[in-house]
C-alpha cells in the first residue's frame, strides 16, 4: 500500500528523474542547491530514525528531521528530545519562517512541482500555514490521520517527527519514520524533474 501511495504521489507532479541524478537531484557535475542539500540531510535523518535501535536514537533523528524543515524561525524548533543539543541545527528552514522570511524551498523561483509538493502553495501568510500544521498535529489520532490535509509534504514530515518525539514506543517511531520517508521522497522528486 505504501509503495502504491508513493507511486501515485510521485506521478502527481514529477516526471522522469534527470539522467545521472544524485540523491539531491542535481545532474552529475552540477552543484545541488541549498534546498536539495537540505533534503539530503532530511533523508539521512529519516534513515537514522528508521534504523534507530532505541527510542532515544529515534527521538534524536526525528528532532533533526523536524528542525531541518522548520528552521529557527519556524514553530517547534529546538532541543525537543531534551538531550542538551539541537539536532538538525540550521540558520534557515526548508520552509518559510513564521514571520514570512523565505525558506530554502521558496528562494528564487521554484519549479511548479516544488510549489505544489514542497511548499504546498503560497506562503503569503506563513503564520497561518504553520497554524494549520499545528492544528493537524493536535487533532491527529490513530484512527484520524489529519496529515493528508497538509499540502506541504515537509510539513507532514514535521507531523510524523512530532508524533515520534511524543512517543516512547520504538515500533511506532519506526512506523512514523516510514511515513516521513514517503514525504521526503516526494519532496526530493519535486527537485529531480518536473514536467508540469
Amino acid at each position: 500500500m505504501l509503495s502504491l501511495l508513493l507511486v501515485v504521489a510521485l506521478a502527481a507532479c514529477s516526471g522522469d528523474p534527470a539522467p545521472a541524478a544524485t540523491a539531491s537531484g542535481a545532474a552529475a557535475g552540477a552543484t545541488p542547491t541549498r534546498a536539495e542539500q537540505r533534503l539530503d540531510a532530511m533523508s539521512e535523518a529519516v534513515a537514522e530514525w528508521s534504523a534507530a535501535a532505541t527510542i532515544q536514537e529515534a527521538h534524536r533523528a526525528a528532532e533533526s528531521a523536524r528542525n531541518l524543515v522548520v528552521g529557527p524561525g519556524g514553530p517547534l524548533y529546538g532541543d525537543a528530545d531534551g538531550d542538551g543539543t539541537t539536532g538538525g541545527e540550521s540558520d534557515t528552514g526548508l520552509l518559510p519562517a513564521l514571520d514570512g522570511s523565505p525558506g530554502l524551498a521558496d528562494a528564487g523561483e521554484p519549479n511548479p512541482c516544488v510549489e505544489a509538493d514542497v511548499l504546498g502553495g503560497p506562503w503569503d501568510d506563513a503564520r497561518a500555514r504553520w497554524d494549520i500544521m499545528l492544528t493537524a498535529i493536535d487533532e491527529w489520532a490513530p484512527d484520524h490521520n489529519t496529515f493528508p490535509s497538509l499540502p506541504s509534504h515537509p510539513q507532514r514530515v514535521v507531523g510524523w517527527a512530532t508524533l515520534t518525539l511524543a512517543s516512547d514506543d520504538l515500533d511506532l517511531a519506526h512506523e512514523y519514520a516510514g511515513h516521513a520517508r514517503l514525504h521526503v521522497d516526494v519532496s526530493t522528486a519535486a527537485y529531480e524533474g518536473c514536467d508540469a
